[in-house]
């Protein structure tokens, strides 16, 4: 098994990389719609309702799968020995990673306030909050290409 996977270790690489670049994607423009939809919709409107398709297909049809994609070929790509657990490079990854990955829940619990007509937070808040997935792939691609530490 072990032989097949490394075998195909580029593919798994390479779709781990196209999914990764799918999920940034939806992690930088989700936070932007909640911005121009708790600025410019009244909830109900016509307006509203245009926001929460979008931001519904945005999260279901793209930034779910790709992070589920981008995960499992991580670990796969881990689990055939892509890491040096003893440096820190790859325990910044990791943490950084699974931060990004909070930050995608934070904005699926966003979404559904949107979608329940409870939203709270201002277009200030998501355009701050705009800039943690910046950061953490900063630290991200950082750790993983220069591996200052």
């Amino acid at each position: 098994m072990f032989d097949v996977l490394n075998a195909i270790y580029p593919w798994i690489k390479a779709v781990h990389i196209m999914a990764v670049i799918a999920w940034m994607a939806g992690l930088f423009y989700l936070p932007r719609l909640f911005v121009y939809h708790a600025e410019r919709a009244s909830v109900g409107s016509e307006l509203d309702q245009t926001f929460q398709i979008m931001e519904e297909k945005l999260l279901r049809v793209i930034m779910n799968p790709a992070m589920i994609v981008a995960w499992i070929a991580g670990l796969i790509m881990i689990g055939l020995g892509a890491f040096d657990w003893g440096s820190v490079w790859a325990w910044a990854k990791i943490v950084a990673v699974i931060l990004m990955s909070a930050a995608h829940g934070w904005m699926a619990a966003r979404r559904k306030e949107f979608a329940a007509g409870m939203n709270t937070q201002t277009g200030r808040t998501y355009r701050l909050f705009n800039e943690v997935p910046t950061i953490l792939m900063l630290i991200i691609v950082i750790a993983i290409v220069v591996r200052p530490f």
